[in-house]
Order: C-alpha cells, then sequence, then structure tokens
C-alpha cells in the first residue's frame, strides 16, 4: 500500500510516469529535491521524514557535459562514498586525504563529508553520472539555502551525513524544478512489543532484587540479636541467679554495625 501510494505520487509529479529502470523495491526511501526551495525532502513509505536545505547550481539548469550545470529528473543512487568518516573529512576524486575542515573554513570548497553518487536514469539527466553530479558535503554552509554549487548538490555536513545513513545503495532522487511537494509526515515508530516485554522483565528483575536483598538484611540482624540474646543469658547463668547485671541500656545496632560485627569474627 505504501508503495503504490508513493508510485501515484511520482506519477503526478511527473506527467510522463517513472522510468522503467525504477523497481518498487526501490521506492521504501526516495529524495526530492526542489530547485526552486533549495531544500531536500526525504520521504521513507510514502511519509516525510525530514527536509533540509541544499545549495544547487549557480550556472542553471541542465545536464550537458562540460558545463557546470544541475540536471534535472529521475536518478538512482549508484555509490555511496564515506562510510565513518569524520565529520568535514575532505574528498579529492574520492578518497579521503586525511584532511578535515571545520564548518565555513576560508578560502577552502572541497568535497567534504560524504558522496552521494548518482545515476540519470532518464534522457535529460544520461551524463550525470559521468559528469560526477554528487551529494556532499561543503564547508561553505553560508551559501547553503541558495544555489552556489558547481553542478552537484550540497549540503551542511551534519545533514549529509543523517541523509547518507539513511539512504541505500539504488535509492531513488527526483530533482524537480518546482517547490516541493505537500506531504504528511511520518508517524513516530511507536516501541516494539519485544523491547516493551524486555523493559517489564528487566523491572521486574529490580524489584525482585530489591526485595531479596531486604529479606537477607531483615535475617542478618536477627541473627546477631539472637547471638547478643545467647551472650547475655550466658553471663547470667555464670553469676548465678542472685547476680543482678548493672543496668544497661541495650545496644541499638544499625544496619552498618550489624552487619560489621557479624562479620568481624572478635566481635
Amino acid at each position: 500500500m505504501f508503495r503504490f501510494s508513493v508510485v501515484v505520487f511520482a506519477l503526478c509529479l511527473c506527467p510522463s510516469g517513472l522510468p522503467a529502470a525504477i523497481a518498487p523495491d526501490n521506492l521504501d526511501c526516495v529524495i526530492i529535491i526542489s530547485v526552486r526551495d533549495q531544500k531536500l525532502m526525504l520521504l521513507q513509505n510514502g511519509a516525510k521524514v525530514a527536509t533540509y536545505p541544499v545549495s544547487t547550481s549557480m550556472f542553471g539548469l541542465g545536464d550537458f557535459l562540460g558545463r557546470m550545470t544541475t540536471p534535472l529528473g529521475y536518478f538512482v543512487i549508484a555509490q555511496k562514498i564515506g562510510d565513518h568518516a569524520p565529520i568535514g573529512a575532505v574528498f579529492h576524486n574520492r578518497r579521503f586525504t586525511g584532511e578535515i575542515l571545520a564548518p565555513n573554513a576560508p578560502g577552502r570548497d572541497p568535497v567534504i563529508t560524504r558522496i552521494i553518487w548518482l545515476r540519470g536514469l532518464e534522457v535529460q539527466n544520461a551524463y550525470a553520472f559521468r559528469r560526477c553530479i554528487y551529494i556532499h558535503g561543503t564547508p561553505q554552509e553560508k551559501t547553503i539555502g541558495r544555489p552556489a554549487s558547481y553542478g552537484c548538490i550540497r549540503m551542511k555536513s551534519s545533514d549529509v551525513a543523517a541523509v547518507y545513513d539513511q539512504l541505500p545503495l539504488g535509492s531513488i532522487v527526483q530533482i524537480i524544478q518546482g517547490r516541493l511537494p505537500k506531504v504528511p509526515k511520518a508517524r513516530p515508530t511507536p516501541p516494539s512489543d519485544t523491547l516493551m516485554a524486555e523493559l517489564e522483565k528487566t523491572k521486574g528483575q529490580d524489584q525482585l532484587g530489591s526485595k531479596s536483598a531486604s529479606t537477607s538484611l531483615t535475617v542478618e540482624q536477627m541473627r546477631v540479636a539472637g547471638a547478643l540474646a545467647a551472650e547475655r543469658q550466658k553471663q547470667t547463668s555464670t553469676r548465678g541467679p542472685s547476680a543482678r547485671p548493672k543496668d544497661k541500656a541495650t545496644p541499638v545496632l544499625n544496619n552498618g554495625e550489624a552487619i560489621a560485627q557479624s562479620r568481624n569474627p572478635r566481635a
């Protein structure tokens, strides 16, 4: 049902329909990028998960060899580069150089953090993969929100890392010239029955452990009190019935003292 709704939604956006290369399995996770809004929307199972600001090309739209324009249409994520790389990691020819840049580092504008490499699925974007059209991070985060790239889709490092982790290879990306469509937000995922059962089990074990500790302490106190009473009885028997012990307050043991005395062989 969810996949069907995504297909219908995509057909509404593109009158020519979905490209034949798009399989239903690729529609679980979809990205839509709006050139007009300069935003990227992440959808899962037909519902909006998040929206992020982006930056498309400052040279306009199109898919021409030798030009730094942003292509439109449907794409598939062909490669993902940068697994576990630190935020701000600099890439040259898709290889981590070892350098790390902070946001808005002066005088630098390399590809950083993550690379999501797109392959076009239509005639209008057939050169996208050869032109190295990426979704990637940029240190020039102050330019995000307006056209400022050289053809790619730029994002803030923290945003592209979050998107990267949620997109499997083969996911569909659509770049449109108009505004982002209105899509209902995804509902928060409730805890699974297995998780709830584990929580209840842990809670029950904690309560049982607390009761057990309390019972053990009470028994220990009773044992010590009994030992003290037996000692007093022994002293009374030794002195005889006429002997009267001196008036002395019965010692009151707190939990710590009772346990200490029970463990001390000299007590």
